[in-house]
């Protein structure tokens, strides 16, 4: 892996997120202000994982941009640098077991606590990145497109997903059918044929759909009971 970040591709260099927002928010005294992205809600297995990253007021740092525009090796490259710049940063998990039995929701907020527990500080804001707030305990602000936008939220991405993605290569050597070094848990046609010849790890959601179309029936989709101890099943 080359430890220098490459240059920017042209179609990224004008597409760089700000401090906007937190700049806003530290001018009427909110000292703590955390960028929050979640990486792997779409994956058939593996951790659900958030990122929760505080960045400095008085140092900047270049070529960051939202994680889903950078390539994998461009992601490892930064991170790194992304990790040292930040004043404090940590990425929270729900583990695959969790997604199942609280349903993705509440895994969500779930790994979104362990996040920003684990950054030792308590924050005066919460950037969301999206329509949707899964933080909720705190002061939270939704931004559409924050990942793209918000310095703090960019951050927060690049960092839950390399760790994230690190994760699913480690994990691909005790599960080597499945390609998750390559496809880090998400659907596609070497994952879903893996799916059809050896059915699901011990890794994979058994909550979800995917389960319905496997030939191979040693193990039942996983149905979640709801607070009322009937069956819930999340199709």
């Amino acid at each position: 892996m080359v430890s220098t970040v490459p240059k920017l591709r042209p179609s990224l260099r004008r597409r760089a997120p700000n401090l906007k927002v937190e700049k806003g928010l530290w001018e009427q005294g909110h000292e703590v202000v955390v960028g929050v992205d979640e990486v792997g809600r779409g994956a058939w297995a593996g951790p659900l994982s958030v990122g929760a990253a505080v960045v400095p007021k008085n140092r900047r740092i270049y070529k960051l941009r939202d994680s889903k525009m950078l390539t994998e090796g461009e992601r490892e490259c930064l991170f790194d640098r992304v990790a040292d710049w930040c004043t404090q940063w940590a990425v929270g998990h729900a583990t695959n077991e969790e997604c199942d039995r609280l349903g993705m929701s509440d895994a969500q907020r779930l790994a979104a606590r362990r996040a920003i527990d684990g950054l030792g500080v308590v924050p005066d804001r919460v950037l969301v990145d999206g329509r949707w707030d899964f933080v909720g305990t705190y002061t939270t602000i939704r931004l559409v497109r924050g990942d793209a936008t918000s310095v703090s939220i960019s951050a927060a991405s690049i960092l839950a997903k390399v760790v994230r993605d690190r994760i699913m290569r480690d994990l691909s050597a005790s599960y080597p059918n499945y390609g998750f070094e390559a496809n880090k848990g998400y659907p596609c046609p070497r994952h879903k044929s893996a799916l059809q010849a050896w059915g699901p790890s011990c890794i994979h959601r058994r909550s979800w759909v995917f389960m319905d179309h496997l030939p191979w029936t040693g193990i039942p989709r996983y149905v979640r009971p709801d607070p009322q101890g009937v069956l819930f099943d999340p199709a």
